[in-house]
């Protein structure tokens, strides 16, 4: 009789969408026993020293606790446990953070699709895991970017848009979408011209399309976007994003037109505020932004000062 070795694995992830994808990747293997979930990282240690599992899969960015303080938390309960830790953070500093405090394993999740099982296999034999986009800490692409286009009409937006999003498409990155219902629609017709599948694209998740306004009241307090709630909001997105990905060194681009909306209705200093986000989460994730201003909300003379600002928090600006 063939004796097969179960291996008890705790699974730790805040985004219930990232959750059930990594617990029905595991599940194709019968070796694998997911003995626990998790959604946050003080749940994750009680359930780690109540569980005993051989295995913690870890996210970085978790509420209440974060995933590395939850590690070393792990590591000292349960020292048994190899931790493998799966996250959308890319920096090099979070990734040796995360091996000092005791991980076997970082799988970043932009290639969760190709690296999940491996990593598991690895770290479970024994040895180290990194994903290949991570290696030594440096990044396959180019540096992130954050541009603007200004436009003066409809005709204008919708060229630029969907160049945008052709060029991630084409190279078999994820696209995130955020605008107005109108434009959502002229847009999918436009890609649909240029030869692309949105529909299926939409069913693979790899292209995400989302109301503007309704995104906006989600995350305003008081008629002001809440940088945390943003960036949650965008982080779940892009996560969702990520492991519908296959392609080996995928950048997600993200087009949105919440800070162009907020200015229209004369509330710049929030269209900043968004893009001063934009700019942190640049910094750490793989992302390609571009952010829609339609010119008429700069008719008057005072709106100039918050034309240049905006300007100033881009790294390239087009007007047309």
């Amino acid at each position: 009789m063939i004796r097969v070795l179960f291996h008890r694995i705790l699974v730790v992830e805040d985004h219930e969408t990232v959750r059930r994808f990594v617990c029905s990747e595991l599940q194709q293997r019968p070796e694998f026993c997911v003995v626990g979930e998790a959604s946050n990282g003080e749940d994750a240690v009680q359930k780690a020293q109540e569980l005993q599992p051989d295995l913690v899969l870890l996210d970085v960015g978790l509420p209440r606790l974060n995933g590395l303080e939850a590690a070393r938390q792990i590591s000292g309960l349960v020292p048994s446990a190899k931790i493998l830790f799966l996250s959308l953070e890319s920096s090099a500093r979070v990734m040796q953070e995360a091996f000092r405090l005791g991980a076997w394993g970082y799988v970043h999740k932009m290639r969760a699709q190709l690296d999940l099982l491996p990593a598991v296999d690895a770290v479970l034999g024994g040895q180290r895991f990194v994903s290949s986009d991570m290696a030594l800490g440096e990044r396959h692409n180019v540096e992130s970017r954050h541009d603007v286009q200004f436009y003066s009409n409809d005709q204008v937006f919708l060229e630029a848009v969907s160049r945008f999003i052709a060029s991630a498409m084409n190279a078999g990155n994820p696209v995130i979408l955020l605008g107005t219902k109108d434009h959502r629609e002229g847009v999918v017709q436009r890609l649909g011209e240029l030869g692309f599948d949105i529909d299926e694209a939409i069913r693979r998740g790899t292209y995400i399309s989302l109301d503007a306004a309704d995104t906006l009241a989600r995350i305003s307090v008081n008629g002001m976007p809440d940088p945390t709630k943003f960036m949650d909001g965008v982080i779940g997105l892009l996560e969702s994003a990520a492991i519908a990905t296959k392609a080996d060194y995928p950048r997600i681009a993200l087009c949105g037109e919440c800070a162009g909306l907020l200015c229209t209705e004369g509330r710049a200093e929030g269209a900043i505020l968004l893009e001063k986000t934009g700019n942190d989460l640049i910094q750490s994730r793989n992302v390609d932004i571009l952010c829609t201003y339609p010119l008429r909300a700069f008719q008057h003379a005072e709106d100039g000062r918050a034309f240049t600002r905006i300007c100033a928090e881009h790294t390239a600006v087009h007007s047309r």
